[in-house]
This record gives structure tokens, C-alpha cells and sequence, in this order.
């Protein structure tokens, strides 16, 4: 199979896998070949417009600081133009799993691999759904972030305004992992009221209408919708045509002069060198009036203002990853007109700045069926979550020992609680509601007086001994929150509880719910249940 252009001798890669540190120690990576790996030629698809680059992208360095192993660079549809995966001198990718079609572009090759196992983890870019439709086609994740969230330094671009850095994985517990480290190389500020998490029972919206999308991928989409529902989502209903509008815009419009302001002289210099669908792609954008691209931006806001209206008050959109499955002998019959088809759920994404997870949903019939998941700009956390009650059931995936990846790099401030607000709890949607993500079990230092006040409903008062008194370690969770969410906790939290700095059994200091000395002393005492539930089994409370 075409799957790599470049492939590194593995003896090499061996070596360097039994010398891996970090958390994504021994993890093979694969790396779509229009990223900078040092050393390694850059293709962007093209033979006659490599170059060898003097070091990596951020993004290859992100992961190989985390301990993962470059493989070698992947076949991609020529100059990232294409969501097929047949527009490439170095051969078409098939499809991992049915060869008669199509793998999916650009970043065929990087699916592929690790859809073959060939790599634990790949890179691939996305600009109209490049990292999401071949994960589809494959039957393996595909993480789109946030616009901007990860550096695309030393991507040859595609359309330089909306191109993204993806991952490939086999599940969403990896992906993550993966993402954690490349966020690493964010080129975003992430704002201050980022959400960390969905809520137990979010808000969804689908499309009132899909077209005319085959009855057994329409199947296999309402199976999912109602797997959702069953697992605590409310659905509701959106109008499509906004969503589809602007992906119209994506190629239909004068957007894609980006692409010829990206490699278009070199597409005039070497027209032999060129694949022919992809040189009449960029070709075609060379003379668009700038008039034209002025009116289709302000068009593009306006259909961007009326599709976030509609999702007012859904916490994402979920929708078919592609509406079909082309082989490779109908991309060949109809190349530009079956490409737009694949495109029509992914290209409004990077043009609304959205991020996006796709994610296996079964099958339609013989091919693999996927669904895409999409939240607004910086809820990244949000739509993993989301798509992880599709594909891990109704407890989702993240453990506190891996958290979603935006904890890693958005500004978080932890928040440790004791009693009406730990899970399960009556308070706890104080917490969620803000989009406050649980981070695990901790205990304090064996220093403190646990209490249980007279409220509705009770809660704790953890206090502090004095020196030299005995005192209990005191079981409670970490929750991590924006800090604008923990600023909007505190203005609301009613007397007597305040927060304060409480000390936890490694040393470290955190902080934690507190209250009033004097609503602490009147409080009865229950240290000697060493934590709230213990407490309440034993009906102290």
C-alpha cells in the first residue's frame, strides 16, 4: 500500500523506542508528510517541491518531547487539497479495511498507518475535514482542535487562515493523551472561562434534515442519536442550511485564494508536477477578484452569526462525519463532484471555529460508519466528552490519571471540596454547571477536624487543629475549573463556607472549602468517619 513516502529504518526506530521517556514513551508516530520532521524531506504530496527541513514543526516536537518515536512521513492527498486520499504521485491510498475504496484525504496516510497498526499515533492536518473523514473511512479518532490551539509552524500550508494540526488514534483515551502533549505547542491564548467539561446530561443539537444521505448510513446516524439520548443527552433540532452555506464558501467561493496564495506560483512553475485535479483546484483561485473574497467573508460572518444562534443553548453539534463512502473508481469518474459530497458535515468546522472529534459509530451496511462531534471554539474538553459517551458508554473515558487534554493548557485553578459537592451529591451541579472537571480522590494531611453543619443540606466544616492537637486526615476530591468559573463559585457561595488553604497528605497545599471558625466549633464533630460518604453511611449525617 502507498501509505508512506518516507519510512525510517527500523533498526532506528527501535532504538529510539527502547530509549523513549515521557508519557507517551514507545508510541509509534506517523507524520503527514506536509509536517516538519528534521532531517526528513517535506513533500507536501509533490516530489519536485521537497525540502529538508533543519528541525521539526512544534507540533512533531511536542510529541517526541513526550517520548513518541517518528515512524517516517505518509502519503497525503497533494498539497493537503482533497479529502479522498487519490490525488498523489506516490500512489492512491486505499482504504484500510476495503481496498476497492477510497482511504479518505488529505491525511490518508497517517490514517492508514495506524488504522493498519503500522503507528500507535499520527499527524495529520485538517483544513476541511482532513483529520476527521479519514478517520471515518478507517474506523479510528480523529482529534480537531480549537483553530489556532496548536502551532502549525512548519506545516506547508494549505489555507494558512484555517488549517489545523490533528490526531489520529485508535481510541479516545489515546488521542488524548496524544493532544495532551502536542497542546503543548499551542499558538492561542486559551481565554480565562474555558469549560473543562460537559455537563452530565449536555444539550446536543443534529440537523432537522440530512439530505439525501443513504438509509443505511441515515440508520446508523439515528442509532447514534438515540445511543446518546439513552445515555443522558437531550436532543434538539437545527436547520442545516447555514452549516452548509458556508461550506459551500469553503471551495464554492473566494476563500480558496488562500490556497493559491499558499503554492500557487509553484503550481504555475511546474505544471507537470502538479496532480491535475489539484493544479485546476489552485489554479481556478489565482484570479479571484478581491472584491469577491471581501463579500464572501462578510457572507461567511453572517451565516456563522445565524448557525451559533441556532445552537443557543446546545453544548455541541453532533452530525455524520461523511454522508458516503466513495470508491476509488467513482473518485476517478467524478473527482471534484464526489470530493465536495465527502466534505458537506466538515468544511463549515474550521470556517466557524469550531474544534471537532470524530469518532466510530458502527457500521452502515459494510463500511464503517463514524460521527463528528463539534463544540465551539476552546471547548475541546467539552466535545471529547460528549464523544466519549458514543464511543465508551455512558461513564465516558477520562480518568483523573489522564485528563482531557485542554486541563493541560488552558488556565485552570483547583478547587477541592468535602461533602454536599463531592459526586453524586446534592450540590455537585454547582460545580458542573460551571464546567468544572473532576480530578480524583485526595485526602488531607492527618491535621483536621471534620464537621457536619446544621444546613440544607448539611455540609462540611473542615478546620485546621492547632498544634500539637491530634487531629484526622480527611477524604475529599479534587475538581479543576477556569478561573473565571471558580470567581463566579466563590461570589455565590452563602455564608458560613468560604474557601481557604487546606493541606493534603503529599505536602502540597490546595485550595479548599473552609467556613466560619465560629459555625466550625457549633458544628458536630464526625472525624471519626475520616471523610463525608463514610459519614453518611453511618448516619452521622
Amino acid at each position: 500500500m502507498s501509505v508512506w513516502i518516507h519510512r525510517r529504518p527500523d533498526e532506528q526506530v527501535a532504538a529510539e523506542i527502547a530509549q523513549a521517556r515521557g508519557p507517551l514513551a514507545g508510541l509509534r508516530l506517523a507524520v503527514k508528510d506536509n509536517v516538519d520532521v528534521a532531517g526528513i524531506p517535506t513533500t507536501a504530496g509533490c516530489p519536485e517541491y521537497a525540502y529538508v527541513p533543519g528541525h521539526d514543526a512544534p507540533a512533531v516536537a511536542a510529541l517526541r518531547a513526550a517520548g513518541a518515536v517518528v515512524v517516517g512521513k505518509t502519503n497525503l492527498d497533494q498539497f493537503a487539497t482533497g479529502l479522498v486520499g487519490t490525488r498523489s504521485p506516490y500512489g492512491v491510498v486505499p482504504n484500510a479495511l476495503r481496498p476497492e475504496f477510497v482511504s479518505g484525504g488529505s491525511s490518508s496516510g497517517s490514517a492508514v498507518a495506524v488504522a493498519l497498526g503500522e503507528a500507535d499515533i499520527a499527524i495529520g492536518t485538517d483544513t476541511a475535514g482532513s483529520g476527521r473523514v479519514p478517520a471515518a473511512f478507517q474506523g479510528i479518532v480523529g482529534i480537531k482542535p480549537t483553530v489556532g490551539a496548536i502551532s502549525t509552524e512548519g506545516v506547508v500550508p494549505a489555507c494558512r487562515s484555517y488549517d489545523c494540526v490533528t490526531i489520529f488514534a485508535a481510541d479516545l483515551p489515546l488521542a488524548n493523551r496524544a493532544m495532551s502533549a502536542l497542546a503543548t505547542a499551542s499558538d492561542r491564548a486559551w481565554p480565562c472561562d474555558t469549560r473543562l467539561a460537559a455537563p452530565p446530561e449536555p444539550t446536543v443539537a443534529v440537523f432537522d434534515s440530512l439530505g439525501d444521505l443513504d438509509p443505511l448510513w441515515h440508520k446508523a446516524f439515528e442509532h447514534t442519536v438515540a445511543t446518546l439520548r439513552e445515555r443522558g443527552a437531550r436532543i434538539v433540532t437545527v436547520d442545516p442550511e447555514p452549516f452548509l452555506a458556508a461550506a459551500r464558501l469553503l471551495y464554492g467561493g473566494a476563500l480558496v485564494a488562500e490556497r493559491y496564495s499558499a503554492v500557487g506560483e509553484f503550481v504555475d512553475e511546474h505544471p507537470d508536477a502538479v496532480d491535475p485535479t489539484v493544479a485546476a483546484i489552485i489554479r481556478a483561485a489565482r484570479d479571484i477578484p478581491a472584491h469577491r473574497l471581501v463579500s464572501d467573508l462578510a457572507e461567511l460572518q453572517r451565516l456563522r452569526g445565524r448557525a451559533m444562534a441556532s445552537l443557543a443553548g446546545a453544548d455541541a453539534l453532533l452530525a455524520p462525519t461523511a454522508p458516503l463512502h466513495p470508491t476509488i473508481a467513482e473518485v476517478a469518474a467524478d473527482p471534484i463532484g464526489v470530493n465536495s459530497r465527502v466534505g458537506t458535515y466538515t468544511n463549515f468546522c474550521n470556517l466557524f471555529d469550531l474544534c471537532a472529534v470524530a469518532v466510530p459509530a458502527g457500521t452502515a451496511g459494510d463500511a464503517q460508519f463514524g460521527v463528528t462531534v463539534f463544540a465551539r471554539a476552546f471547548e475541546d474538553a467539552v466535545a471529547l466528552d460528549i464523544a466519549s459517551l458514543i464511543s465508551h458508554g455512558d461513564k465516558g473515558f477520562a480518568e483523573p490519571a489522564d485528563p482531557a487534554w485542554p486541563s493541560r493548557v488552558a488556565p485552570v485553578h483547583e478547587l477541592v471540596v468535602f461533602g454536599a459537592h463531592l459526586r453524586g451529591q446534592p450540590l455537585e451541579h454547582q460545580l458542573t454547571d460551571l464546567g468544572a472537571r473532576w480530578a480524583g480522590p485526595v485526602r488531607t494531611a492527618p491535621r483536621y477536624r471534620l464537621g457536619a453543619l446544621d444546613t440544607t443540606p448539611p455540609k462540611p466544616a473542615v478546620t485546621r487543629r492547632p498544634d500539637g492537637e491530634a487531629g484526622v486526615s480527611v477524604a475529599g476530591e479534587r475538581w479543576v475549573l477556569s478561573p473565571a468559573a471558580l470567581g463566579r463559585f466563590l461570589s455565590a457561595l452563602p455564608a458560613p463556607m468560604q474557601l481557604g488553604a487546606v493541606e493534603l497528605d503529599d505536602g502540597t497545599w490546595v485550595t479548599a472549602f473552609s467556613c466560619d471558625p465560629a459555625a466550625a466549633a457549633a458544628a458536630k464533630d464526625i472525624s471519626e468517619h475520616g471523610g463525608w460518604r463514610s459519614a453518611l453511611a453511618a448516619g452521622a449525617v
